[in-house]
């Protein structure tokens, strides 16, 4: 395992975990855009769930290499779920948000 994968892990574990805080605490610049594209309310938890859970599962990677690569895959395919969201709500200035924390997530897969 290189330097290089264990930070770029901890950095996209950081990252997703902090995007499931905003989603648990209700942040408004994260609140706001999901009902503006049509996601409903209720789907809050369920979707600060399976970031925080991704977070988890790419720190217990450094450990357990599968486990890293299965929670690496499940943001990967959690942010393109978003950028997919965000396309069809014509949102396109918001695009790049999700890529950026999709980026160390990837980065963190092909380093494994």
């Amino acid at each position: 395992m290189s330097t290089a994968h264990v930070v770029v892990t901890v950095l996209g574990a950081v990252m997703a975990g902090f995007s499931a805080g905003a989603v648990f605490t209700r942040a408004e610049f994260v609140v706001k855009p999901l009902a503006d594209y049509g996601v409903p309310r209720s789907w809050g938890p369920w979707l600060g769930t399976a970031k925080a859970a991704g977070a988890a599962g790419l720190l217990i990677g450094l450990a357990v290499p599968v486990i890293g690569n299965l929670a690496a895959l499940g943001l990967i395919l959690y942010f393109l779920g978003a950028v997919i969201t965000i396309i069809r709500a014509r949102s396109y200035a918001h695009i790049p948000f999700p890529l950026i924390y999709l980026a160390p997530v990837a980065a963190s897969l092909l380093l494994a």
